[in-house]
């Protein structure tokens, strides 16, 4: 993968799509399982939307109970369902929310630009709803720049960050001539771009079933929404907004990463007020996804981390 695209991919993630936007249908039989089971409780599972600031509507579930609360933001072209794996493991010792960001999945595509920024406050308003107090932020790839935002937002609620295969330099130089080549062939033919660029992102290992899942879930993005949000992110790595941001949030930053690419300990350490890395050997950018138990494990020893110095 070439430099510009290992930029882009210490932020953008997993996917969202026409597909993802299905209607959930209420059968006979789930209705009659729900007036037998109580109502309130089954009810209690199933996704909601909340208000972000601006008033779009975003998509998340709560799932468990368990302090800190842990809230998972999917990457770039993502959803909710890419932590699928996360779920039942880790529900069992803590309150999960997850979300869909605007424009991704279930969430409402209204806006006119997809900033970091804007996606933070969608993370903020789901956090705020869920009534959650003392959060861990999870992010994967892009994610890891929106959850940099939302904990600007709520500072006095984020016990820390973890970020799944991002955050490896967040002094990465990037240039406007390096973002414009970059977009340049999404806008020429999207979906074979797509392709091509997420698929550098998968290791030749992973189940051919899961990998063609992984394609043509994320080929199916909206194009005006992937497209702007890359071009906001990588704005943060032209003006340096990227590093700057952390000199703001004076709490612990972990990665969980696959080793497709080096971690710069001393640009991050620069500016976080403490980081650390976990590097699975052999894994890649969607290491939830295909080594989810290695993955689990090393996302629980994080969470640990952060909350025994906490």
């Amino acid at each position: 993968m070439n430099s510009v695209s290992t930029a882009f991919r210490n932020k953008g993630g997993l996917c969202r799509r026409s597909h993802g936007r299905r209607a959930l249908s209420v059968t006979t039989g789930l209705t009659l399982m729900v007036l037998v089971f109580g109502a309130a409780k089954a009810l209690a599972q199933w996704p909601q939307m909340v208000r972000s600031a601006d008033g779009t509507a975003i998509s998340c579930e709560v799932h468990g109970n368990g302090e800190p609360t842990l809230v998972f933001v999917h990457g770039w072209n993502c959803d909710a369902r890419y932590w699928r794996a996360q779920v039942p493991y880790f529900a069992k010792r803590h309150r999960l929310v997850i979300l869909d960001l605007a424009g991704h999945g279930h969430s409402a595509a209204t806006r006119t630009r997809y900033s970091m920024r804007a996606f933070g406050e969608d993370v903020c308003a789901v956090t705020t709803a869920a009534g959650a107090a003392r959060v861990i932020l999870i992010g994967h790839s892009m994610g890891g720049s929106v959850i940099a935002e939302a904990a600007r937002l709520m500072p006095d609620r984020v016990v820390g960050l973890i970020g799944v295969d991002t955050l490896e330099n967040i002094e990465y130089p990037v240039t406007q001539e390096d973002a414009d080549k970059m977009v340049v062939p999404f806008r020429k033919d999207f979906k074979a771009e797509i392709r091509r660029f997420v698929g550098e992102m998968i290791s030749p290992r992973t189940d051919g079933r899961l990998r063609e899942w992984i394609l043509a879930d994320m080929s199916a993005a909206p194009p005006e929404v992937a497209i702007g949000a890359m071009e906001e992110m990588l704005k943060q790595y032209i003006s340096g907004e990227a590093a700057k941001i952390f000199e703001q949030i004076r709490v612990p930053v972990i990665s969980v990463n696959g080793d497709l690419w080096p971690v710069n300990y001393d640009a991050n350490r620069r500016h976080m007020a403490s980081y650390e890395a976990i590097v699975l050997k052999d894994a890649d950018h969607f290491l939830m996804m295909n080594r989810p138990e290695a993955f689990n494990r090393s996302l629980d020893k994080a969470i640990r981390m952060l909350t025994d110095t906490r």
